[in-house]
């Protein structure tokens, strides 16, 4: 059973066409690179498979079922802006997202908010771009989700802070049984992590498949295969 499958998918907004006629299906227990520039239609895809947005036409199936609050309780999504409350501090802010969410785990949030050098005790207004992207990703990843929706994790984002989320997100991946959806146009920094692809160009997809396999028949990077399709 796939972890999502899309059928058919448009979605209209007043003035354009954010996706046209999406066709996918993603298996379970790997890590899947939804790659595109901006504007490619990446945030809607991923706002649809979390629930967050209805599509105009097409089916969303989450492991088997259609969207319901059952997909919804089983997905992580990780915006690409944030919505903290500025007086909280991290603890608070952890502490809060814990009450909405029965399979976040405290303790792994607080000790993956401590690998990231989050000071528990500082508020989120002091907080830099960097240290609340490391933040969102501890409220992701400290969550028991089967399938977690990340948009843009490094957009924006300084290079420590770059280099600290890639390598949580590979240490903290639980292979086999979590599905993880990495939305992103930062291609040269993620690719290794990639076990699948997903390349979006104005709302379509325009190449997918096993990032091996496409790396060896092209004789090329994900990156320069980016470069040459999107």
């Amino acid at each position: 059973m796939p972890a999502i499958e899309l059928t058919d998918i448009h979605k209209r907004y007043y003035r354009s066409h954010a996706l046209r006629g999406i066709n996918l299906s993603v298996d379970r227990g790997k890590i899947v690179g939804l790659l595109g520039p901006n504007g490619s239609g990446k945030s809607t895809m991923l706002k649809i498979c979390a629930g967050l947005t209805s599509p105009t036409s097409g089916k969303v199936q989450v492991h088997g079922q259609d969207l319901s609050p059952a997909t919804r309780a089983m997905t992580a999504y990780m915006p690409d802006i944030d919505s903290f409350y500025s007086w909280m501090t991290v603890r608070q802010a952890i502490v809060f997202e814990s009450s909405m969410f029965n399979d976040l785990v405290l303790k792994d949030a607080m000790d993956l908010a401590s690998e990231l050098k989050l000071d528990p005790d500082i508020k989120i207004s002091s907080l830099s771009k960097g240290q609340r992207g490391r933040l969102k990703l501890v409220l992701a990843m400290s969550r028991r989700a089967e399938l977690v929706l990340m948009d843009e994790p490094l957009s924006g984002i300084d290079p420590p802070s770059r280099a600290a989320i890639l390598e949580t997100i590979a240490e903290s991946y639980r292979a086999g049984e979590q599905t993880i959806i990495i939305s992103t146009h930062e291609v040269l920094e993620s690719e290794k992590l990639f076990e699948d692809v997903i390349f979006l160009s104005e709302g379509q997809i325009v190449l997918m498949g096993e990032a091996d396999r496409l790396r060896a028949e092209r004789g090329k990077s994900l990156n320069e295969i980016f470069a040459e399709v999107c």
